[in-house]
């Protein structure tokens, strides 16, 4: 449960610990991902502001119908994937993608309340070029100081 304390900080506080709005956004924009949410209206609500953003976004998406932010030969699939959420068939969405030489994942969540009422679908897609890349085990920290 999220509950805004009354103090001056606006502190959100979570059933894990509390942060403040400061510290909620900075988190979210030091992911190494996109995260976009769409409310159970099918409107953009937030975007991070993730360093290197794969789809840039601008405020203007803001309140706007996801099916307006997908090109209209994909707008079908958006809506096949938010109707599978909505009616509880499926919780998530795999797809991945090349551009410009990377890898790309992007996947959609349902996003349900404690109970399991669908509040919406949060989309996180992420470059796992270099993660692809990864073997055997890394134990030990190789900075240089």
């Amino acid at each position: 449960m999220i509950e805004l304390a009354e103090d001056k900080k606006r502190t959100l506080q979570f059933d894990t610990g509390s942060l403040s709005k400061e510290e909620v956004e900075a988190v979210l924009d030091s992911l190494p991902l996109d995260i976009s949410f769409v409310n159970k209206e099918d409107r953009v609500k937030y975007f991070n502001k993730a360093e290197g953003r794969i789809f840039v976004r601008t405020k203007a998406v803001i309140g706007r119908k996801v099916q307006q932010c997908h090109p209209q030969k994909s707008v079908h699939i958006v809506n096949k994937i938010l109707e599978a959420f909505k009616c509880g068939k499926k919780d998530v969405a795999e797809f991945w993608i090349t551009i410009n030489n990377r890898l790309i994942h992007i996947r959609y969540i349902a996003v349900k309340d404690k109970d399991g009422k669908y509040l919406g679908t949060m989309e996180v897609t992420q470059d796992i070029t270099g993660i692809k890349k990864i073997e055997g085990q890394k134990r030990l920290l190789d900075w240089k100081t």
